[in-house]
């Protein structure tokens, strides 16, 4: 009797986890329509041309950490400062670099070191010194130099203690973006009554692309089993999550490869916490505490534009090392900051943000093992419904499939950034398998980062090697 009623109440809480898992995605998708929909009608409010020749805007300070870029820092820095804004700069942290990187950013740019007034608002590790150029077509660019941390985090708080301008941007700077982009980030700042303090934007994946000097020069799909499955995840993300989250002013997390902030905010609420495995996530939360215990209305937007192409890891070890420092990122943020749960002070965050976060990103991969160690057990023990099962598994099956292809469509509509319909055949493709040969993969790296967590194993970042760029041919330079 007893296995009776624990098969009966398995068959039910799967049944209502998997519907109310569908219903969340289905409200996502409705969301996401929406959002994406107001931004289009509303892209040219203000025109680029207007904010580029406007001498009323706000500034902003382009933060790009480095550690032992030597090989294409030089390239690098060449691509942000060609970036299109009136009212810019470029601030370069080189977070203790043992290469060559410091050394070919002062012969290049002629850099000298200057006296320079440096107030630490956020506590950081020692700073060296920082460098200009003698060179007056370098005059956006500051150079500073510091003691690593092993913490990019570190490196960025040091990047914002040193700007000039009330927004920073921050990205990697092996990041490739678009020349609009401080334009298009600034925008929401501009043009919204109520106060931004901070706007994301799409995020593409730059492998297989041709790339010469630092300049994105033709944009090829993925090659590759895993980079292709990550640009599946890109597209769902950013198109269904992202844009979703933004429409209800329900973002948790911009993106630390490409995300603008308010500098006031982000340094009253602490900047960003150098041990944090989730450093853009924890900031959003923390800047969001603040504005809730300070009774501050608040905006934070997403854009549904690529602006952004970045290298994500080719193989299923560098991804399973990158997941689990997002998996245990994740928990930490959650951990560090459960007093937001149900807490009537923060509003929608503690009823709905930080609740879903907590049962349908860290509670799903234990669920999954849980599920399957029951259904080993049943096969010998309990007397459970298959054929419901069955039905269940396929229906969610079914459902991911559709989120997926409308993804893919969307993205195709309105960014065209596939070649031809070979391409996007073979995405879907790639989206039937998924769940088969890329999910689990995706499962057991959060399950380890979970394991890394509760048994309190020294963190750290991982090396996450890149295989760099193609390099484009002569006769297909841009400038």
């Amino acid at each position: 009797m007893m296995l009776d009623n624990l098969s009966y109440y398995y068959e039910l809480f799967v049944g209502l986890f998997s519907a109310s898992y569908i219903l969340s995605y289905c409200l996502l998708a409705l969301f996401s329509y929406y959002a994406i929909k107001k931004y289009l009608n509303n892209k040219n409010f203000i025109p680029n041309n207007v904010i580029i020749k406007s001498n009323h805007i706000p500034g902003v300070s382009v933060i790009a950490p480095a550690f032992n870029e030597g090989a294409t820092v030089v390239y690098n820095v060449k691509s942000l400062l060609s970036l299109t804004y009136p009212k810019f700069e470029i601030v370069l942290v080189n977070d203790g670099s043992t290469d060559d990187t410091l050394q070919k950013l002062i012969k290049e740019f002629d850099l000298i070191k200057v006296d320079f007034y440096y107030q630490e608002k956020i506590p950081t590790n020692p700073v060296r010194g920082h460098y200009k150029s003698t060179n007056p077509l370098y005059s956006k660019l500051l150079v500073v130099d510091k003691e690593n941390r092993k913490s990019k985090a570190d490196a960025a708080n040091v990047g914002i203690n040193s700007t000039k301008y009330p927004l920073f941007m921050c990205t990697d700077v092996d990041c490739i973006l678009k020349n609009d982009t401080i334009i298009k980030l600034a925008k929401p700042f501009i043009e919204n009554k109520k106060r931004v303090i901070a706007t994301g934007a799409g995020i593409r994946i730059s492998n297989s692309c041709e790339v010469k000097d630092g300049f994105l020069v033709k944009i090829h799909f993925p090659k590759g089993w895993y980079p292709r499955f990550q640009e599946l995840e890109y597209v769902r993300a950013f198109l269904f999550g992202r844009m979703a989250w933004s429409q209800i002013n329900g973002l948790l997390l911009v993106s630390g490869g490409l995300g603008m902030f308010d500098k006031e905010i982000a340094i009253a609420a602490g900047g960003y916490w150098h041990k944090s495995l989730g450093e853009d996530m924890e900031l959003i939360t923390r800047m969001r505490k603040y504005m809730y215990d300070h009774k501050l209305p608040f905006l934070i937007q997403y854009i549904p534009e690529s602006l952004c192409w970045t290298e994500v890891p080719a193989t299923k070890e560098v991804l399973i090392r990158q997941r689990v420092r997002w998996s245990r990122g994740l928990i930490q943020t959650l951990n560090l900051h459960k007093n937001i749960f149900f807490n009537p002070k923060y509003e929608r965050m503690g009823f709905l943000i930080f609740p879903y976060f907590f049962m349908f990103e860290f509670l799903i991969p234990i669920l999954e093992l849980i599920g399957i160690v029951i259904l080993i057990i049943s096969l010998i023990v309990l007397d459970i419904d298959y054929i419901y099962l069955i039905y269940l598994t396929l229906t969610v099956y079914l459902f991911y499939l559709i989120i997926t292809f409308i993804s893919i469509l969307l993205d195709d509509i309105i960014y065209k950034n596939y070649a031809n319909t070979k391409e996007i055949i073979i995405l879907v493709l790639m989206a039937i398998i998924e769940p088969f040969c890329y999910h689990p993969v995706n499962v057991y790296a959060s399950l380890k980062g979970y394991s890394h967590f509760f048994r309190q194993k020294e963190q750290n970042w991982g090396n996450m090697q890149r295989q760099g760029f193609n390099t484009a041919p002569k006769q297909n330079q841009v400038t």
